[in-house]
């Protein structure tokens, strides 16, 4: 696909100056289908379109285009949206963000012109914003990465060299892979946890590879052979094929036959692992040879793995490597059930190596901005660095341990090369080295993507960036001053009319449990910021206080809504007459609205709109092939006097849709769901407004909205609904005046 660059002449591209806020403009300018357009091609390659979401890892980013949209729609209010959203701005005003998490909406905001007050319970998502938001001299940060890289490939480059099988010349290796290996209880022999013997599909390599189960050496073949039509070994003849022994937490013993359990019950430590397969470059044989490298591990590579675990062990206490333990969690009970106690237990003793003498050069940095960077890029590049990571046989390349929100531990393990080959393969520390850079200097310079037909077209935004002097008080507006704080949201002072608008994310009930995944890069993170920063005093990024649903530590429904009411009334304060308090949401179920309902209500506000946006991707690895929602719904509410919509939640519905269709989205019944959801909490934060009653206990404030929803449910025979807009949708029937045949 073809790409253009366009800069606007100064009088399209103008840096437009502070105006005052016209209340209610959002409502009136915001343009779903233009905005629907936008964030759908950003959700594909997020990392294109907002290069500073490369700053750190964090989870359910929402697109940077639909807050930018937001924004504009809010605050500017000359021209239509579709044509002030390719030009500079620069307004004055203070806006918050109290769950900022990853901080798109500060970041956009900002980039704006805006101060901004930015917090969050979890000291990564300070740290990550923080970052965000700080200059840096990208010469001095690539000079000093350079010389970092450089002197640690000297001192363990050679663990990760390999000789090529073909012309016998070293060469690097890419990948490790290993796979986990049990003994079995009755007869004692050490047993591979093999899920399926394949290692590469026939799609990014000529053919399919395959482990021999018999002698491990690596066949390849033009189709995938089974167990009922299997295909000779190169090296010893026996049978090979591509179905696996381990299944459904059973294997058969090699040797004796019986079946037992894995992982073990109440193991006393760690799976075991062997290294199976390698997968390396060979510059002296590329131009000659298809496809990839892949190899068995000889008796060379085994010995250049003990030669590193031997370093470990006479370097392990002068290296800055983690002992905290894995606290007890939601998500990282399955880390418990293999019997992983310790961080450290999930890096194989090379990796623990390389980490601790790279962090160990990083934190001796002098120059301060650019050593917090490189631990920054230490801390994101943990999530491809670890005994967890795995391979993806069909693009062939390591997984991020997070790519499904979770601690996933997989039977076969990819070892990523630590510092990388230069222009080959991903997730190496030179690779997040680039992808900060980039990052970086997309906030001196942001821009915008076009698509016109079959090419893509950056418009450089001239006079904005992403940048903020950071203080430790109220920022003043028009100063651009950014106040990031790691606290509990309710505790920031404020003062009565002191914000211009709150643009959020906030968490849900059942969100997933981000402090207790982040716990695996804050660790490291720690170890360098703990002596610096008091958000990396504590142990643990993990906090009673934190507003997600968590049965290890109690959290239930009252613990969410009662927070979130506490968070929104004291934000709601600081607002000045008529700002906007604007979040996104979704879920499918109605009954998950009541905390968001309940929170709005105790904080004296109405629902003026709610309006349907991207959200997430459908591809995601965490919610493809499930019934979730990509789609928000986003909450305009402002402290006026708001009557009931005259449009019902249909009409609202079918509009909705109908502008969503028309930007090229594709609809489902998941995403129905959420719009009608998002539409009932309007309607009934509007109709409890007036018989509101503060002094009622939480318990009989939420069984109000719970009474209200389900009397609207009935009322619109909710399930017979969604029916027939799912079929309409879905072409099995046609919309006819205002009602639905199917």
């Amino acid at each position: 696909m073809r790409q253009a660059v366009i800069v606007y002449p100064r009088t399209r591209n103008d840096v437009r100056p502070g105006k005052a806020q016209a209340p209610g403009s959002l409502e009136c300018r915001f343009d779903i289908g233009f905005t629907a357009s936008l964030a759908q091609k950003e959700k594909q390659i997020q990392q294109n379109y907002r290069p500073v979401i490369g700053i750190h890892k964090w989870f359910a980013r929402r697109p940077g285009t639909v807050f930018r949209n937001l924004l504009l729609a809010e605050f500017d209010g000359e021209n239509s949206l579709q044509e002030d959203y390719w030009r500079a701005h620069q307004f004055k005003g203070v806006l918050a963000d109290p769950f900022m998490g990853g901080g798109t909406p500060l970041l956009e905001a900002n980039r704006l012109g805006f101060s901004v007050i930015g917090t969050d319970i979890n000291p990564m998502a300070f740290w990550i914003v923080r970052q965000s938001l700080a200059p840096l001299d990208l010469a001095a940060f690539v000079q000093h990465a350079g010389t970092v890289v450089r002197e640690l490939e000297q001192e363990i480059g050679s663990f990760y060299k390999t000789r090529c099988k073909y012309c016998g010349q070293i060469a690097d290796v890419k990948y490790f892979l290993w796979v986990k290996t049990q003994t079995c209880p009755q007869c004692g022999t050490e047993n591979d946890l093999f899920p399926g013997y394949l290692l590469a599909e026939a799609k990014r390599h000529p053919k399919h590879v395959v482990v021999c189960r018999n002698c491990g050496e690596l066949n390849e073949f033009e189709r995938q052979p089974t167990k009922d039509n299997p295909e000779p070994c190169c090296a010893c003849g026996q049978a090979v094929f591509i179905d696996g022994p381990a299944k459904k937490n059973k294997l058969r013993c090699s040797s004796c036959s019986h079946v037992f359990n894995y992982p073990e019950k109440q193991p006393a430590g760690p799976p075991s692992h062997r290294m199976w397969a390698i997968e390396y470059y060979c510059p002296a044989c590329k131009s000659n040879h298809q496809g990839r490298f892949f190899k068995k591990p000889d008796v060379e590579d085994i010995d250049r793995f003990l030669e590193a675990k031997k370093s470990l062990a006479g370097r392990n206490s002068e290296l800055p490597i983690p002992s905290e333990p894995v606290p007890p969690g939601d998500e990282t009970k399955r880390l418990h059930r293999w019997g992983y106690r310790f961080f450290r237990e999930m890096f194989s003793e090379r990796q623990l190596l390389g980490l601790g003498l790279l962090l160990k050069k990083i934190s001796a940095i002098e120059n301060t901005p650019v050593r917090h960077a490189l631990l920054t890029v230490f801390s994101d590049f943990l999530r491809y660095q670890n005994m967890l990571a795995r391979y993806d046989t069909y693009a062939l390349k390591c997984q991020d341990i997070f790519s499904v929100h979770g601690f996933p531990v997989g039977l076969v393990q990819c070892e990523n090369n630590l510092l990388g080959i230069p222009k080959v393969g991903a997730g190496a520390f030179r690779h997040f080295i680039e992808k900060y850079r980039r990052a970086k200097e997309y906030c001196q310079q942001p821009f915008e993507t076009r698509q016109q037909k079959h090419r893509k077209e950056i418009i450089p935004i001239v006079g904005e960036s992403i940048q903020a002097q950071q203080v430790k008080r109220l920022p003043k507006a028009g100063e651009r001053e950014a106040w990031i704080t790691a606290r509990p949201a309710a505790q920031v002072p404020l003062g009565p009319n002191s914000l211009d608008g709150v643009f959020t994310d906030p968490p849900y009930f059942d969100n997933v449990q981000y402090a207790e995944l982040m716990d695996f890069c804050y660790v490291w993170l720690r170890m360098a910021l703990k002596n610096e920063f008091a958000a990396f005093k504590a142990a643990s990024t993990k906090s009673p206080q934190e507003l997600t649903g968590n049965e290890a530590m109690g959290r239930g429904l009252d613990h969410f809504t009662g927070g979130l009411s506490e968070i929104f009334r004291h934000y709601a304060k600081a607002l000045k007459p008529g700002a906007p308090f604007v979040f996104t949401f979704h879920h499918n179920d109605p009954n998950a609205y009541i905390p968001i309902v309940v929170a709005i209500l105790d904080a004296g506000l109405n629902c003026t709109a709610t309006l349907p946006v991207p959200a997430e991707m459908g591809a995601s690895l965490h919610i493809a092939r499930t019934k979730s929602s990509v789609l928000d719904s986003v909450f305009v509410c402002r402290e006026v006097k708001a009557g009931i919509e005259s449009a019902g939640v249909q009409d609202r519905l079918k509009s909705d849709l109908s502008a969503l269709q028309k930007a090229g989205l594709r609809i489902t019944e998941g995403d129905i769901r959420c719009l009608i959801a998002g539409h009932m909490a309007r309607i009934a934060i509007n109709e409890l407004r007036d018989k509101w009653d503060l002094s009622a206990t939480l318990q009989e404030r939420m069984e109000a909205v719970r009474f209200e929803l389900d009397g609207m449910r009935d009322k619109l025979s909710h399930e017979c609904l969604i029916s027939t807009f799912v079929g309409s949708t879905f072409g099995k029937g046609r919309y006819i005046g205002n009602k639905t045949a199917v």
